[in-house]
C-alpha cells in the first residue's frame, strides 16, 4: 500500500445535472435551501465504488455498509427510479478497502436494509441489521442477528409500529436498543397544524433479545413540547407531522439512554428507570450551557466515547435549511457544572454538507471512521484530523463501520 494514492477526483461535486431534481426532492423534501452559502452535496457518487485517498495510517479491516437509497431518506415516488441506477438496489455489503465485495445480502423485493454492522451477542461476533419497509423517512421492520454467512440467529421485533430503521444496537447484557415511529393523533395547533392532526411519535425501546420482552419504552411526545421542533410542517406528500425524528439510541457510561432527535436539534440524556430527562444539549431549551464551538443541528449518531466525551455527527443541514458544513464533534459533558465544551470538530477537506443520515466510529488505533450519510462518502481520520482514507460510493449509506471480522472473508 502506498503512503498516498488518488484514484479519482476528490472534489465535493455539487448536484450532477442528471440527478438535480431527484437530489433536491430526496434530501430537501420541498423548497430551496436556507440563506446559508453552503449547499447540500449530491446523493449520487457515480456508478461504482472509487477510492480517493488511501494512506498507510489507515486501520486494517473490512467496511460494513448498505447500498442503495436508505429508508432513512425521504424519497417520495422516486424509490424505484433510483434503485434502477448502478448501486441503487438495497443490500448489506462487507467490502475490503478497495471496495471489492466479500459478502452481500440482498433483501426480498420491496424491502430495504440499513444499520448493517458487526456487533457482539452472547459473547460472539455477529452481523446485525434492520430490514423492512420504508415510510416517510423512517421504517417499519425487524432487527436481524446473523452469523457471518447471513444465517439468522435471532430477530428482534417490538410489535405494533415495528422497529424503525434508525437504531438497532446490542448491549453487553443481551438487550437491544431500538427506535419506533407509531402514528398517533395529536393537537398540533401549537405548531400551526390541525387540532385533530397526526404525528409520528419517536419512541426509544429497550428489549431483551432472548425472551423478546420489552423492558423500557420512552415516548418523545410524552416528554418534549411540540413547540421544541425545528421542523413543524407536514412531511413531503403526506398528512402526518414528524416533530421529533429520533435517529439514535445509545448508553452513557452510567447506563442512561442517550437519545438524538434530529428535528429538535438536541441530544437528551434519559433515566432508563423513570424516563426523566437528566440533561439536554442543544435545541430550544438546553440544560447544558454550550461553550464556544458547540453548535450543531439536525444531528445523528450521538454516543459517548469515554466517561465524559459525547461524539455526534453534526449534519448542520436539514435540506431545507443549511447552517454550515457537516462535521463530527467531540463534546466534553459536565452535567454537575451544567457545561458542554468542544473538544474537537472534524470537517471533511472537501467541505461536505450531508442533509441526512451520517455516523462516526472510534477505531482501535485511535482513528475515526466517518460515514457521510446521504453524501456517498466514507472517510477515516487520525486523531489530529489527517485524512488517511476516503472513498466514494454510488449512493450514501445510513451508517458505515469498520471491523477486522469476519476473519474467513
Amino acid at each position: 500500500m502506498s503512503d498516498s494514492s488518488v484514484r479519482r477526483r476528490t472534489s465535493g461535486g455539487r448536484f450532477p445535472v442528471s440527478l438535480a431534481v431527484a437530489s433536491v426532492v430526496v434530501i430537501a423534501g420541498a423548497g430551496p435551501a436556507g440563506a446559508s452559502p453552503f449547499v447540500p452535496n449530491s446523493l449520487y457518487g457515480g456508478p461504482s465504488y472509487e477510492v480517493n485517498v488511501e494512506r498507510s495510517e489507515e486501520s486494517a479491516g473490512y467496511l460494513f455498509y448498505t447500498s442503495g437509497v436508505s429508508a432513512a431518506a425521504l424519497v417520495p415516488e422516486l424509490g424505484d427510479v433510483l434503485e434502477a441506477l448502478p448501486g441503487g438496489r438495497p443490500a448489506n455489503i462487507v467490502a475490503d478497502r478497495s471496495g471489492h465485495e466479500l459478502r452481500r445480502y440482498t433483501p426480498p423485493a420491496g424491502q430495504g436494509v440499513a444499520n448493517f454492522r458487526s456487533q457482539t451477542y452472547r459473547g460472539n461476533k455477529v452481523l446485525t441489521w434492520w430490514q423492512g419497509s420504508t415510510e416517510a423517512g423512517h421504517g417499519t421492520g425487524v432487527g436481524y442477528i446473523a452469523d457471518e454467512d447471513f444465517h439468522v440467529i435471532a430477530t428482534v421485533d417490538p410489535g405494533a409500529a415495528g422497529a424503525d430503521v434508525h437504531e438497532f444496537r446490542l448491549t453487553p447484557d443481551g438487550h437491544a436498543l431500538l427506535t419506533s415511529y407509531p402514528q398517533v393523533p395529536a393537537d398540533l395547533s401549537a405548531i400551526g397544524g390541525p387540532e385533530n392532526g397526526k404525528v409520528f411519535d419517536s419512541v426509544a425501546i429497550v428489549m431483551d433479545v432472548e425472551s423478546g420482552r420489552e423492558l423500557f419504552r420512552w415516548s418523545a411526545l410524552d416528554h418534549i413540547l411540540l413547540t421544541d421542533t425545528e421542523a413543524p410542517g407536514l412531511l413531503p406528500g403526506g398528512k402526518v407531522y414528524d416533530p421529533f425524528h429520533m435517529n439514535s439510541v445509545s448508553l452513557d457510561p452510567a447506563g442512561n439512554l442517550v437519545l438524538s432527535l434530529r428535528n429538535t436539534s438536541a441530544v437528551y440524556n434519559v433515566d432508563p428507570r423513570t424516563g426523566a430527562i437528566n440533561w439536554q444539549l442543544g435545541g430550544k431549551h438546553p440544560t447544558l450551557t454550550a461553550g464556544p464551538g458547540v453548535r450543531f443541528a439536525f444531528q445523528h449518531d450521538a454516543e459517548f466515547t469515554d466517561d465524559t466525551t459525547l461524539r455526534l455527527f453534526n449534519n448542520n443541514s436539514s435540506g431545507t435549511e443549511t447552517r454550515g458544513r457537516s462535521s463530527v464533534q467531540w463534546i466534553s459533558i459536565d452535567p454537575v457544572a451544567g457545561q458542554a465544551t468542544l473538544v474537537r470538530n472534524q470537517e471533511h477537506p472537501d467541505g461536505l454538507v450531508a442533509a441526512a443520515m451520517g455516523s462516526a466510529q472510534s477505531l482501535p488505533n485511535g482513528n475515526t471512521l466517518v460515514g457521510w450519510g446521504i453524501v456517498p462518502r466514507i472517510s477515516e481520520f487520525t486523531p489530529t484530523g489527517e485524512l488517511v482514507y476516503d472513498a466514494t460510493l454510488p449512493f450514501g449509506t445510513y451508517r458505515a463501520y469498520l471491523d477486522a471480522w469476519p476473519l474467513g472473508s
